[in-house]
């Protein structure tokens, strides 16, 4: 399920609680704004994290809506604690995801 553009507190609010779930700290943010051009519609938000940021993206013209979640940090954290919390709020019709290690190089994991 999509979120509009009445849903920016929610959003904000959510990428708050995915910080504190990976265990991050929020240095600034999180901005969210809805993008309301024909094409091109819908959510963004980022926020900056202590070890990088957290960008949010979502197109809600499409059916299913398309989301694109970038959590990058020199820190470790769970992916998976990622994914439970996308399907905490948004109703994942499917998720392909990639996780890449830094610290090796961008060698894939």
């Amino acid at each position: 399920k999509c979120p509009k553009e009445e849903d920016l507190n929610k959003i904000s609010d959510w990428i708050r609680s995915l910080i504190k779930k990976i265990d991050m700290k929020l240095l600034a943010g999180p901005y969210t704004t809805y993008v309301n051009e024909k094409g091109n519609k819908g959510m963004t938000s980022v926020a900056i994290i202590e070890t990088s940021h957290i960008a949010l993206h979502i197109w809600d013209e499409t059916s299913p809506g398309l989301m694109q979640l970038d959590v990058y940090s020199c820190a470790n954290f769970n992916p998976q604690e990622v994914f439970e919390k996308v399907n905490e709020i948004f109703q994942t019709v499917k998720m392909e995801y990639k996780f890449l290690d830094r610290e090796k190089e961008l060698v894939e994991v």
